[in-house]
């Protein structure tokens, strides 16, 4: 079993019509022992801005906090709040300089950019980074999570319809991973507002 694959995770990032998702299961598991169905594996780092961390839990928390620290630091020398894309670059050189011996996390960054327009991008555990127009996936349900996007996803959907399409793809994909799954919690941003909703998943 790879390492990445100890805790299980799902993640999935999608846009919308100026609105964007995150979304992400809450297990925490040793393998195939569930220790936790609360886990926060998606992090509010600005506020448009989320980051999901799928991988080991412990560099999960490592990393959370990394960032958190390198944005408070940003801030206090830009007097302004980054944009995704600049985050990505922090992301992929944070993970880069610890190369030989990495973060076993895949980093999935969603927001507005400050012109509203939605922006998805991933990186792997070394920092590469890739950008797409419609979504990204992270996590040991990967695989099945790419099957129902490719399925649900549509262009420019309202923040209702973008909501109802990433929960559906969450869900059902989770369903078919014995490592995550137990509930998964949303984020949809827009310009304006936040919406967080949390979901009751098979507790099986």
């Amino acid at each position: 079993m790879s390492i990445m694959e100890y805790n299980g995770a799902a993640i999935v990032a999608m846009t919308g019509k100026d609105c964007v998702a995150i979304a992400a299961d809450r297990r925490l598991g040793a393998q195939a022992q569930t220790v936790s169905c609360d886990f926060q594996k998606v992090f509010q780092m600005t506020p448009t801005t989320f980051v999901g961390l799928p991988g080991l839990a412990t560099d999960v928390l490592t990393m959370s906090q990394r960032l958190q620290f390198k944005l408070n630091m940003y801030r206090l020398r830009e007097e302004r709040e980054i944009e995704p894309a600049t985050l990505v670059n922090l992301i992929s050189s944070v993970l880069y300089e610890k190369r030989f011996g990495p973060y076993f996390v895949e980093p999935i960054v969603a927001g507005l950019t400050k012109d509203g327009k939605p922006y998805v991008a991933s990186t792997d555990l070394i920092g590469c980074p890739m950008e797409t127009d419609d979504f990204v996936v992270g996590g040991t349900s990967a695989d099945q999570l790419y099957g129902m996007c490719e399925s649900l996803y549509k262009p420019d959907m309202s923040p209702d319809d973008l909501f109802e399409v990433i929960s559906q793809a969450l869900l059902n994909a989770q369903d078919r991973d014995a490592l995550a799954g137990w509930g998964a919690v949303v984020h949809i941003v827009e310009k304006d507002k936040i919406t967080t909703r949390t979901l009751k998943g098979r507790m099986d």
